[in-house]
């Protein structure tokens, strides 16, 4: 993981090389609609209130969970410690800038089957479920009273039609997708490492169709994510990629007939 300053740092790089977020210069009509319909869509939903609200309330809870680390976030696979749903929700939850901005993903490109990998408090998971009530949402989370929190939260927000799996990503993934599991969308936001955010992308490739996309969580959180950012770039099935700093976003479309990766400034 890199330091704050250095994270920093590479922030303020990306943001001064970055394509205008107005969509001004981009030639890709694709990419421009994603510019103008979705990234820059001031609109407040009804969603935003009712996920803030929850936020909100979540932010005084001091209860303490038992959460088993797999990803970077440990020094040791496996680690056990206890964090308060209030640091949870203060910081391992996708802030309310960036769940938005999936919620207005979901909404607008519509999938039909989406896979969480890192539920945590269910905060993000809600924002996709509010987005497409008739779509269906697996989501994934390694820390059981984390994920009987995420549940308790979607029972709040009458959120029924969530499909919760408990365990860990390495093989909790590979057992859905042998059920011949076609996802849409993918956001990965769990294991923030290199190895196994490659492992993730290659085990979900043969599921994919061609409009299938993919959202990367954390690109420039540390050295080895970069690496891993990259090499998904690279892959020949890879047709776009969007990075919007923290986030990376994957399109494998058949109609850009050669790869095109774009920065742009969010």
């Amino acid at each position: 993981m890199y330091s704050s300053f250095k994270l920093a740092q590479k922030y303020i790089r990306y943001y001064l090389g970055a394509s205008n977020g107005k969509g001004h210069g981009i030639h890709s009509p694709f990419v421009f609609d994603l510019v103008v319909n979705v990234l820059n869509d001031r609109r407040k939903f009804d969603a935003y209130k009712k996920v803030e609200t929850l936020r909100h309330e979540l932010l005084k809870d001091r209860s303490l969970l038992e959460v088993e680390d797999f990803g970077a976030g440990s020094v040791k696979s496996g680690c056990r410690k206890h964090r308060s749903v209030r640091s949870l929700a203060g910081n391992a939850a996708k802030p309310p800038k960036l769940a938005q901005l999936i919620y207005r993903l979901v909404q607008h490109y519509s999938p039909d089957t989406i896979i969480e990998l890192g539920t945590s408090l269910g905060l993000t998971t809600s924002y996709m479920a509010l987005a497409a009530p008739a779509t269906r949402i697996i989501t994934v989370e390694g820390a059981p009273g984390v994920a009987d929190v995420a549940r308790r939260n979607f029972r709040q927000l009458g959120l029924g039609h969530i499909e919760q799996i408990t365990g860990n990503f390495d093989g909790k993934l590979p057992q859905l997708l042998a059920q011949g599991l076609k996802p849409d969308m993918v956001f990965i936001d769990g294991n923030h490492r290199k190895q196994p955010t490659l492992d993730y992308f290659n085990m979900l490739l043969p599921a994919l169709q061609q409009e299938s996309f993919l959202i990367f969580d954390d690109i420039h959180w540390s050295a080895e994510m970069e690496e891993a950012w990259q090499a998904i770039k690279s892959h020949p099935a890879v047709m776009l990629t969007v990075d919007l700093f923290f986030l990376g976003l994957v399109f494998f479309r058949p109609e850009f007939k050669v790869p095109q990766h774009f920065t742009i400034r969010f």
